[in-house]
């Protein structure tokens, strides 16, 4: 896969300026009872478009001081998104903020910024990724892709979409002539033909779900949360291609402390590879 390393230093979405609706965001939306699939698509767009907004303002792309491996762009984009989700009354699992409204009838899974490291060092592969979830599981998810703009979403039973446009993903079965994405890395080859490891799970997924990734494999022991993968799982499942956890786990968890092994892949039988492989790794 090719990307262009962002140049200048300049780290800020690109194609969206930081005027204009900050207001709207907050409103908390009149006379939804009943979550219908409409409501649920623009809310996420909102609260996306808010954290385009609010970093194409910011500056500061360093740590935030508070814990490892947050950053100050994380926090901004947390409250961009909690402005819109909140008064929304919908619930919430924020990777930065937590769980809050666990008795609402929908669920937002949030993480912010995806990727936020890639983002502070200039590496153009971070982004939002949002996913609704309701009592009969995955309802719909927006993953924005902060540099190029991309938008991929997911509504369930509605198929995936990138820009508009359906995905597909790769039909590839053999685990030998696949280019797979990975998270961490495993103590030996595990049989692909070329691997990619990029720094943002969302974005992994949607490229298994768009055919550009044949597949996907996290080899680090139990290291994400449901934010990292919940949004690309769907877009994966309506496009067609398959998500689950390497030690046979469900991935829809709405606790903060859940960690989970996501492997994907855009065929059955490439899929099997992929586990057996990931099995093979003694983890530490």
């Amino acid at each position: 896969m090719a990307i262009a390393i962002a140049t200048g230093g300049d780290l800020r979405p690109v194609g969206v300026t930081a005027t204009g609706r900050a207001e709207n965001y907050r409103r908390a939306v009149p006379g939804i009872r009943t979550w219908n699939d409409a409501a649920v698509v623009e809310l996420l767009r909102e609260a996306a478009d808010a954290v385009v907004d609010a970093l194409a303002a910011h500056g500061d792309w360093g740590p935030s001081g508070r814990r490892p491996g947050q950053y100050a762009s994380d926090l901004v984009a947390d409250e961009a998104v909690a402005g819109v989700l909140d008064p929304a009354g919908v619930g919430v699992l924020s990777e930065e903020s937590g769980r809050r409204r666990p008795e609402a009838e929908v669920t937002v899974v949030v993480d912010p910024l995806d990727g936020s490291t890639n983002a502070s060092v200039g590496v153009p592969w971070y982004a939002t990724s949002l996913c609704a979830v309701d009592a009969a599981g995955l309802r719909a998810a927006l993953v924005v892709d902060l540099v190029s703009g991309r938008r991929f979403a997911a509504v369930r039973g509605g198929g995936a979409t990138c820009d508009g446009e359906p995905l597909r993903p790769s039909v590839n079965e053999t685990l030998g002539d696949s280019l797979v994405g990975l998270s961490g890395y495993p103590p030996q080859h595990l049989g692909w033909r070329q691997y990619r490891v990029l720094g943002a799970v969302a974005l992994d997924l949607c490229a298994v779900a768009s055919g550009t990734l044949d597949g996907y494999v996290d080899c680090s022991p139990s290291a994400h949360g449901a934010w990292d993968y919940l949004g690309g799982m769907l877009i994966c499942a309506e496009a067609g291609a398959t998500v689950v956890d390497a030690h046979q786990r469900d991935l829809v968890v709405l606790d903060h402390d859940a960690r989970r092994t996501p492997v994907a892949a855009g065929s059955p039988a490439l899929l099997d590879e992929l586990l057996a492989a990931r099995r093979r790794i003694v983890e530490r």
